[in-house]
C-alpha cells in the first residue's frame, strides 16, 4: 500500500503512515487503509501488538489531507479511485474504523510519536495505550478555530485519559503544547531525544509482546470496557476477562514455565 507500510516481526506489527511530503496528513488511501488494516491485524495470530508511527522527524501525523478529502466531501470534485469512492460512500464507518472509535481492538498499541500530532492524527494517537515521543513534538486540536469538532474521538477519549480541566483546554483553548506539557497532563508516556523515538518504542513493544496474547487482549479489554462505568459494573467487566484467561492453556503454562525457570511458550489459547 502506496501510503501505509506493515512489517510484522518477533509478534510486533510495525505501522507506518508514509506520506512525508503532507506531513503524514490522512488522505482516502491511507484512511481506507487502515480501516481494513485494524482488523486483520486483530485476526492475525502473529500479531500481539501494534506500534504505530509516521515516516520521518517532523510528523507523526498533520490529520486529515483536507485538500484531498474536503473536495470529495463536499462534492466539489468527484472520486476518481476505488478508496475515493469508498471514502465518500462509507465516510463514517472508514473514519471510525481508522481512528478506531470503538472498543472493539483490544491487542495493545504503542505509538512512537516522532514530531507533531494534531487534529486527526493527534486522534489517532489517543487511540494508542502507551506513547513514546520526541521532546519536538507538540499535540493540537485546533478544530474550533476552524469552526468545526474534533469528533475523530477526541471528545470521548481526552477527557478520560487527562481529566476534564486538561482536555476542555485543549479541545476548547485549541492551543499547541508541547512533549513536556503533554508529560505533565499524563498524556505521553516517554519524552527522548528525536533519535530515539522508535528504538524506544520497538523496545517497548517487544517487551509487551512477551506477554501472553490472551492475557494482553483481555487486560486491555477490561480496562477499555470498563472505564466510565461504576465500580461495581468495572469489576463485573473485569470478573468476566478474569474467568477466560483463568481458563486458558496461557494461564497454566505461565506458572509452570516460572517455576521450571524457563521461557513460557504462549498460545493465545
Amino acid at each position: 500500500m502506496a501510503f501505509l507500510r506493515v512489517q510484522i516481526q518477533a509478534g510486533v506489527a510495525q505501522v507506518t503512515l508514509a506520506h512525508p511530503e503532507k506531513l503524514n496528513a490522512l488522505n482516502a488511501q491511507m484512511m481506507v487503509g487502515l480501516a481494513d488494516l485494524w482488523p486483520q491485524l486483530a485476526d492475525d495470530p502473529d500479531v500481539r501488538v501494534v506500534l504505530l508511527t509516521g515516516e520521518g522527524t517532523k510528523a507523526f501525523s498533520s490529520g486529515a489531507d483536507l485538500g484531498s478529502l474536503a473536495p470529495l466531501a463536499t462534492g466539489t470534485v468527484s472520486p476518481q479511485t476505488l478508496d475515493e469512492h469508498r471514502w465518500v460512500r462509507e465516510h463514517q464507518s472508514i473514519v471510525d474504523g481508522a481512528l478506531l472509535r470503538g472498543t472493539a481492538f483490544t491487542k495493545p498499541v504503542v505509538a512512537a510519536v516522532n514530531g507533531l500530532a494534531v487534529a486527526a492524527g493527534f486522534e489517532l494517537m489517543l487511540a494508542s495505550d502507551i506513547r513514546i515521543v520526541s521532546d519536538q513534538a507538540f499535540f493540537q486540536l485546533p478544530e474550533v478555530k476552524r469552526g468545526l469538532i474534533p469528533s475523530g474521538g477526541a471528545m470521548a477519549r481526552l477527557p478520560r485519559q487527562i481529566g476534564w480541566a486538561n482536555a476542555m483546554e485543549m479541545i476548547l483553548a485549541a492551543e499547541r503544547i508541547d512533549a513536556q506539557r503533554a508529560l505533565s497532563m499524563g498524556l505521553v508516556n516517554r519524552v527522548v531525544p528525536p533519535g530515539h523515538v522508535l528504538k524506544v518504542a520497538q523496545e517497548m513493544a517487544r517487551g509487551i509482546a512477551e506477554g501472553a496474547p490472551l492475557a494482553l487482549s483481555k487486560a486491555k479489554e477490561a480496562i477499555v470496557s470498563g472505564s466510565g462505568l461504576d465500580l461495581s459494573a468495572a469489576f463485573a467487566i473485569e470478573k468476566a476477562c478474569q474467568d477466560v484467561v483463568m481458563a486458558s492453556h496461557d494461564a497454566r503454562e505461565g506458572p509452570l514455565a516460572f517455576m521450571e525457570r524457563r521461557t513460557p511458550h504462549f498460545t493465545g489459547k
